[in-house]
């Protein structure tokens, strides 16, 4: 699995630290869902990083594998 949106959660943030710090977890755990872990973030982690980035980065981005993919805006009817 991709940790593409993990690192873009780190950079909205600022730095691995600062999420580190955000979600209270180590720069060196967080290194190591980044380098090392198989499915990005663990499960329980992943609604505290979609907070720290106020949403830019969601649940379904960080963990398909459980979220799904990210549901579709609904349509408001047609224009006139």
């Amino acid at each position: 699995m991709s940790t593409e949106a993990l690192h873009r959660a780190c950079d909205l943030v600022g730095s691995q630290s600062a999420l580190a710090e955000k979600i209270g977890v180590r720069q060196s755990t967080l290194w190591h869902w980044l380098k090392r872990a198989k499915r990005g973030a663990p499960a329980e982690f992943v609604p505290a990083i979609e907070r720290a980035t106020d949403g830019a980065v969601t649940r379904h981005e960080l963990r398909p594998d459980i979220y799904g993919p990210a549901p579709q805006p609904e349509h408001q009817g047609s224009a006139a």
